[in-house]
């Protein structure tokens, strides 16, 4: 499966999935807000990272469409009818896949962040655990894509494989 980020201005950016299983997706707009680390490819880069097979992306990849709509209208409404006929059966594995990814992005990122200056401490809630051993590992992938994001331009994109 390929994922495609594309900058907007600002902290926006546009994602696209192309994959082998399931419905073709429509690309959406990202949440964005961070001018180095898109919380989008902050999951991927996560994900990836700690070994996540059901977090957002592998999900993508075994066919779910997760926060995306299919591209073609008629399968759109097949999705929207089989999304609320399953509203509450994901799996136990795959919840805790998803908290995982949660979890360790929310650590990750203010330990990315304090290390490149960007804020002076961690946050309470990080400070208060135990950062786990994967973090280290999350971290230098973010200093991989972080500043390739930060200077790519409006328009331009970055293609990771998962």
């Amino acid at each position: 499966m390929r994922v495609v980020f594309t900058k907007g201005p600002g902290t926006s950016y546009d994602i696209a999935v192309y994959r082998e299983t399931g419905a073709a997706l429509a690309p959406r707009n990202g949440p964005g807000g961070h001018p180095y680390l898109p919380h989008d490819l902050v999951h991927f880069l996560v994900e990836v990272e700690a070994g996540i097979e059901l977090g957002v992306y592998g999900r993508l990849a075994a066919g779910d469409n997760g926060l995306f709509w299919p591209a073609d209208p008629a399968e759109r409404a097949r999705a929207a009818r089989r999304r609320r006929s399953k509203r509450a059966k994901s799996s136990p594995r795959a919840k805790a896949d998803m908290a995982r990814s949660e979890e360790l992005a929310g650590i990750a990122v203010p330990v990315w962040e304090v290390r490149h200056g960007h804020v002076r401490e961690l946050p309470a809630y990080v400070t208060a655990r135990e950062i786990p051993p994967v973090v280290e590992r999350i971290v230098a992938r973010f200093d991989d894509y972080a500043d390739r994001w930060h200077a790519t331009p409006v328009g331009g994109s970055l293609t990771l494989t998962w």
